[in-house]
This record gives structure tokens, C-alpha cells and sequence, in this order.
């Protein structure tokens, strides 16, 4: 028997096939999360409110890296233009009185980017 294991040596194989498919998972959640944050980013600079432009373009994706984990992908606004989001995509009070409407462009891209992502890492996790 070529490949007859130890009975003690069991719990030693059966971690380290683990830990090999768990290295393999990360990797590909890392690839899926790097292209459905790059295709977020550029949603968002299609779709944002152009007033002068500055707003949409400053849309960008930052990657905290962790060991052993998937990388976190943050995509945000970049500073100054952060503190408009939430006024553009949800309205504000005018001065002289009345309101102003939001204009959804945030929650489409991130329901879309949800989506995506969930069908990508179930895909991974089933391929292995």
C-alpha cells in the first residue's frame, strides 16, 4: 500500500489538505474581489452626478492587505469630495428652504457589487 497513512498521522494530513485548500480559496477571493472592485470603481465614475466632474473621478479602491485572510478592498471618494456622498445620493435641505432630491448612484453599484462578488466566491469555493 503506496499511500497507506498512519492512524497517527490522520489529524496532520487532513490539516494540511485544509490548509492547502483554504490558501487556494483566499487567493481566488482575492483575484474575484480585485476585479469586482475595479468594475465598481468604474461604475461609479460612470454613474456619479457630473457637475464638474471632480466628484465622479475621485471614486477610488484601497487594499488593506491581511496574511492568511482575504484582502479587505475599500472603495470610497477620495478627500475632499467624501462629504458629498451622502448628500448627493440621499438629498439635502436647500438654504433658502425646500430639498434638494439624492440622486442614487452609490446603492446600485453596491447592490451590483454584492451580487457579483457572492456569485464569484461561491464559485471559487466550489471548484476548490
Amino acid at each position: 500500500m503506496a499511500n497507506s497513512i498512519n492512524i497517527d498521522q490522520l489529524a496532520a494530513e487532513i490539516a494540511k489538505g485544509l490548509a492547502e485548500y483554504s490558501q487556494d480559496v483566499v487567493e481566488k477571493v482575492n483575484a474575484s474581489s480585485e476585479a469586482v472592485g475595479k468594475a465598481a470603481v468604474k461604475r461609479l465614475k460612470q454613474t456619479s452626478p457630473k457637475r464638474h466632474g471632480k466628484y465622479a473621478k475621485s471614486w477610488t479602491m484601497k487594499t488593506e492587505p491581511e496574511v492568511g485572510q482575504p484582502h479587505k478592498r475599500i472603495i470610497h471618494a477620495k478627500a475632499p469630495y467624501y462629504r458629498l456622498v451622502h448628500l448627493l445620493e440621499h438629498g439635502h435641505a436647500k438654504v433658502g428652504g425646500g430639498r434638494v432630491e439624492g440622486i442614487p448612484h452609490v446603492r446600485p453599484a453596491e447592490e451590483e457589487v454584492i451580487r457579483e462578488f457572492t456569485r464569484e466566491v461561491e464559485e471559487a469555493i466550489k471548484r476548490g
